[in-house]
């Protein structure tokens, strides 16, 4: 994943309503409407959201007879828990170093 997707992943979970949105995305496809019947807020404003999970590549959309179904696309989170993992290697040297710090400091 380049620089640019990252940052469009990250600015995607940056807002509630799009991380809500992918929860339910996960149990299963959604149309629009289903997805706005979960907020207080109206159907543009949701497709709004989509358009940005969808630019993200965290979901996609397809005609399914007269409706149109939304779809979890999870291959962008695993990118984006890949490079967050390279930080849990820091804090947990960073941890072990604390550890051993404060093990020297013992009585």
């Amino acid at each position: 994943m380049n620089d640019d997707q990252l940052d469009l992943v990250f600015g995607a979970l940056a807002d509630r309503t799009r991380r809500s949105i992918l929860a339910r995305l996960a149990e299963g496809d959604a149309n629009v409407n289903e997805l706005t019947a979960l907020f207080t807020m109206s159907q543009p404003a949701i497709s709004k959201h989509l358009k940005v999970l969808e630019a993200a590549g965290l979901v996609s959309r397809n005609r399914q007879g007269t409706m149109r179904l939304s779809r979890l696309e999870a291959a962008p989170l695993k990118d984006a828990t890949q490079w967050l993992g390279t930080y849990r290697d820091y804090w947990a040297a960073s941890f072990d170093r604390l550890d051993d710090l404060l093990r020297r400091d013992e009585p």
